[in-house]
């Protein structure tokens, strides 16, 4: 995800063609770092965030507004006082820099016209929003960098505005100062380093398209290169410079499933086997992009104490596991003692005393076998003492194999668990998580606390025939789902032999298409822990052959006859609803 020169010239393309010509009409600054300025036409009113946020830094026209406080602080202040009612000139960007910059106009205390600039460096921790007068010189920024934190640029009031040139790259849009093969044959590095390092405004992200375009490994050498490689990136290369000149943009966001993992201002070839949506504008992208991405975060951030109990409960029912499971191996020679003891029984006549060994004929398998004996012990007592081991080994296994079935299911209990930690998309489907959490004992019970109001409910898809298909988020959804939702006929859906979701489809009393059998196993397997494999095994059966044991923990089911097909986890294209 990189707010490159590339979205910002796409951004810069957007700002400009809705903006110039009208006014400032509020400037607010709900965050230290952020400003949220309203803006008036006769064609409407608009809210444009712009944020030098360190960790993201964002500039977009924004539907919602933000809460101001109330005491304004001081450069929101100096910027009320200049450009309320300010008409917007200009919104340019310098070559492909990370940089926007509005030129204003307004009327001074004196009633003279005059200019003065608002600009927004995009530039990660360097990020800052400056207030400059027409000749460059800064009035005020947001942040005040001082030359004991900067030794390259000074950002305080009465001094000079500049970009500051860090890096010897190229201005790509300047076509003719330099020769893109000759810059790509001496970088030295690998072919998407080398476009990225080489020119102002291109991401790792945007270079590796161009040589996914070439057909060329991004990661492969310079000096490796064909002439006909380099020709082709060439090619692809200036049809993305010539496309922002044009100001012909492709907002795109990558999504896995339904959780946002890239962005572009130019179409993701890299990425056509997953979700990519495209965008009417660069700003509704950002807007919708940063708030899933923010909901995925938060999700992943409250989930971090569930998720640390069920992997130390996992990590020690899987030891304990693994130990049983060594000692229940350790007790299968048990069989050995009872035919030894029986072989001494029938051949022990003939044992010398003091003697530590039986040479005998073992009857079961018509083999010699030789059979340790204790000296100190009579051929009887030899016997007896292997009949006692054989009994207590028995003991043990009968004992281990129950233990191992009530292990062996807690351990997949809490997989399961793992997995719904997974697919929870709201606080409500953890709440519901950490119910069954504590109802396994896992997390204690304070009855002091008052109980959640669980609000979570499965996904609902429409397939591409129109049947309803109802996907669990976690177990206890799953038996809703499955036992108290779906009818006998209904088709149910699940990973094979893994942790996953309960995919119903309504029926309705119709035969289902076999494009609708296929979405649906598409969705159990995404919604399983095979997300993201290429390919996985799918049981699916009608609802009134799935049955829950007595006593199973939550989720789990058992069924005899069903049918199974091998599918992808790509639910591109399917229709969620609620």
């Amino acid at each position: 995800m990189a707010f490159d020169g590339i979205t910002v010239a796409c951004l810069t393309h957007e700002l400009s063609a809705t903006f110039t010509g009208l006014r400032i009409y509020k400037i607010a600054q709900p965050e230290p770092d952020e400003l949220m300025l309203t803006i008036k036409g006769n064609s409407g009113t608009w809210r444009l965030l712009l944020s030098a946020d360190a960790t993201l830094p964002l500039v977009y026209i924004s539907e919602d507004n933000k809460p101001a406080p109330l005491q304004a602080p001081g450069f929101c202040m100096l910027l009320r006082k200049h450009l309320t009612n300010a008409r917007i000139v200009s919104i340019e960007q310098p070559g492909l820099e990370r940089i926007i910059k509005m030129t204003l106009e307004h009327l001074d205390e004196m009633g003279d016209l005059c200019r003065k600039q608002l600009i927004i460096e995009l530039m990660g921790k360097h990020s800052n929003i400056i207030f400059t007068d027409d000749k460059n010189m800064i009035i005020d920024s947001i942040k005040h960098i001082s030359h004991n934190v900067s030794s390259v640029r000074e950002v305080l009031p009465g001094r000079e505005w500049f970009i500051p040139m860090t890096l010897e790259k190229l201005n790509p849009l300047d076509k003719e100062s330099y020769d893109f093969s000759s810059v790509i044959k001496n970088a030295h590095c690998e072919t998407a380093k080398a476009i990225y390092s080489s020119f102002t405004g291109f991401s790792p992200l945007v270079s590796s398209e161009i040589c996914f375009r070439a057909n060329v490994d991004a990661d492969l050498s310079t000096s490796a290169l064909t002439d006909d490689d380099i020709r082709r990136l060439s090619f692809e290369y200036n049809k993305v410079i010539d496309s922002i000149i044009a100001g012909d943009f492709k907002p795109v966001a990558v999504y896995d499933g339904n959780a946002p993992v890239e962005y572009a201002a130019i179409d993701l070839n890299l990425y056509k086997d997953m979700n990519v949506r495209e965008y009417e504008s660069i700003s509704t992208l950002l807007s919708s992009f940063y708030k899933e991405k923010s909901i995925v975060v938060r999700i992943r951030q409250k989930s971090t104490d569930l998720r640390k109990i069920v992997s130390t409960a996992l990590e020690r029912n899987v030891k304990k596991l693994d130990l049983q499971r060594k000692q229940l191996s350790d007790t299968e020679k048990k069989d050995k003692y009872r035919v030894y003891g029986e072989l001494i029984n029938t051949y022990g006549y003939d044992v010398k005393e003091g003697a530590k060994k039986l040479e005998a004929l073992n009857y079961y398998t018509n083999e010699m076998v030789t059979i340790p004996l204790d000296e100190n012990l009579s051929a009887k007592e030899n016997a007896q003492k292997y009949f006692d081991k054989y009994t207590k080994l028995k003991r043990t296994a009968q004992s281990l194999t129950g233990i191992i079935e009530e292990v062996y299911a807690e351990v997949e209990h809490l997989r399961s668990i793992q997995t719904s930690l997974d697919i929870a998309v709201g606080e409500e489907d953890l709440a519901q998580i950490k119910e069954e959490l504590i109802e396994a004992g896992y997390i204690k019970y304070k009855a002091s606390n008052k109980k959640a109001k669980i609000t979570s409910k499965p996904f609902h898809y429409i397939s591409s025939d129109g049947f309803d298909i109802y996907v669990g988020k976690n177990n206890f959804q799953n038996d809703k789902l499955t036992f108290d939702f779906a009818n006998g006929n209904d088709w149910w859906f699940h990973a094979k032999k893994m942790p996953g979701s309960h995919v119903v489809v309504r029926t309705n009393g119709k035969e289902l298409p076999d494009r609708t059998f296929e979405e649906a196993a598409k969705l159990a397997a995404y919604y399983s822990s095979a997300r993201g494999s290429d390919s996985v095994e799918i049981d699916y059966t009608i609802k009134k052959n799935v049955k829950k044991p007595a006593a199973a923990k939550p989720g789990f089911v058992v069924y005899y006859t069903n049918y199974s097909m091998v599918i992808g986890t790509d639910i591109t294209g399917l229709k969620q609803v609620d």
